[in-house]
């Protein structure tokens, strides 16, 4: 037993050491086995057995009360790694540390934020690493000027409301069991860095987009199975959501133009496929690209498609309303009683001048009208030469002639009532 009794010695005078620098944890949790080597330090004999329990408490309280008067001079507090399962409360009272700036209590066996914590109103960091926390208190919201706070390692099941009334830029939660994030979250106008990785979080809210000063994103080993689209509001420049069940990054990632680290391994991704995300950013940017012009010129395609019979619909409307009835279908059949022939496109080509010819005569003898537009449109009519070959017989002429007669009055009416 002399060999293994001789191996601690090196650590003791660590231990008075730890007084000064706490950094010194690794030791600590050996303490209650060097019982037997403290007796080096206060004498050999079997009364050192006595002594021991003393010795193993005179500089553990001797630490704390160095570091809690360091504090009260330098504005910081140390008291990790020291088995603390609350604040040390007797020691407190005979120092000021409303001053405090700068508090570590981590790798202790802390079961809620301490209230003590709660009234240094002056505090601007604060970490709470690896302890047993599940309780935040209210009281927290005093700490208005707390910047940064590692809540880590820790027995969270939810992040309070309350959290998010302070003006923090980084918010550290990692490693605890945190099922989802308040949607208070939005608040947070101040947080530039955001890590909830290694939680049980199935769902981001909506809000996370009004994080405006947000660079880095880290929701590595959740349970995500969508990204919501408000992340593409954000300024990040590092975005970390490996590990979860995501199969689909929205195309308007591809508008994040300061991101340029970019971790997505361990998704069973479908969009983009896998053989595009092990390239990297700049191709799955691509990717995502490629896919949104694939989609709006579906989408102009589609609208297209609706509009034309619209389109078409509205144009004959109109074609309806601004129609003077000539040149068109209409004009035809008010000006012929049946459907227009050869013959009788060849009669509209009279000139103007019989037209007026036969207007002022229709003026000087209404009985009688029909007489001198017959002679004038017989003598028009025979006088083209596209007509010298049709030897039509008199039955055939006269029917004609009565057509025309038809058709020379009704044309008349409507050229004077237009």
């Amino acid at each position: 037993m002399a060999t293994p009794g001789s191996e601690p010695q090196p650590f003791v005078p660590a231990l008075s050491a730890s007084t000064l620098h706490p950094h010194h944890h690794p030791h600590h949790p050996h303490h209650p086995h060097h019982h037997p080597h403290h007796q080096h330090l206060g004498g050999p004999g079997a009364g050192g057995g006595a002594a021991g329990g003393g010795g193993f408490n005179l500089p553990l309280a001797r630490g704390l009360e160095r570091a809690l008067e360091e504090a009260a001079h330098s504005g910081g507090l140390n008291l990790s790694a020291r088995k603390l399962k609350e604040f040390p409360r007797t020691a407190a009272p005979g120092h000021d540390l409303s001053d405090t700036v700068r508090a570590d209590l981590s790798k202790n066996r802390l079961v809620e934020v301490p209230m003590e914590l709660c009234h240094f109103v002056s505090l601007e960091i604060l970490n709470l690493y690896h302890n047993c926390i599940r309780v935040i208190p209210e009281a927290i919201v005093n700490l208005q000027m707390l910047t940064y706070l590692n809540l880590s390692r820790n027995q969270l099941s939810t992040l309070p409301a309350c959290l998010c009334g302070l003006p923090l830029k980084v918010l550290i939660a990692s490693n605890n069991k945190l099922g989802s994030l308040p949607e208070e979250i939005g608040q947070l106008k101040q947080l530039m860095e955001l890590d909830v990785s290694c939680n049980e979080i199935t769902a981001l809210p909506q809000q996370i987009g009004q994080l405006k000063s947000l660079r880095e994103l880290n929701v590595r080993r959740n349970y995500l199975k969508v990204l919501p689209q408000e992340l593409v509001d954000l300024p990040l420049v590092k975005f970390d959501f490996s590990c979860n069940k995501v199969l689909v990054i929205p195309i308007c990632f591809r508008e994040m133009k300061q991101l340029q680290v970019l971790l997505l391994e361990n998704n069973p991704l479908q969009s983009p496929p896998a053989q595009i995300c092990t390239k990297g950013k700049v191709h799955i940017f691509k990717y995502l690209s490629i896919q949104a012009c694939q989609i709006k010129t579906t989408d102009s395609l589609y609208l297209h498609t609706m509009e034309r019979p619209q389109l078409q619909q509205h144009m004959e409307d109109s074609k309806k309303d601004s129609d003077s009835g000539v040149g068109s279908d209409n004009g035809d059949k008010r000006l012929s009683t049946t459907e227009p022939s050869d013959e009788d496109t060849v009669s509209l080509n009279v000139p103007m001048s019989n037209i007026m010819e036969e207007e002022q005569i229709i003026k000087e003898d209404s009985c009688h009208h029909l007489s001198p537009i017959k002679a004038d449109f017989h003598q028009e009519f025979q006088s083209k030469p596209s007509l010298g070959h049709n030897d039509n017989s008199g039955e055939e002429r006269d029917q004609f002639t009565h057509e025309t007669d038809v058709l020379h009055s009704e044309f008349t009416n409507y050229i004077k009532a237009s």
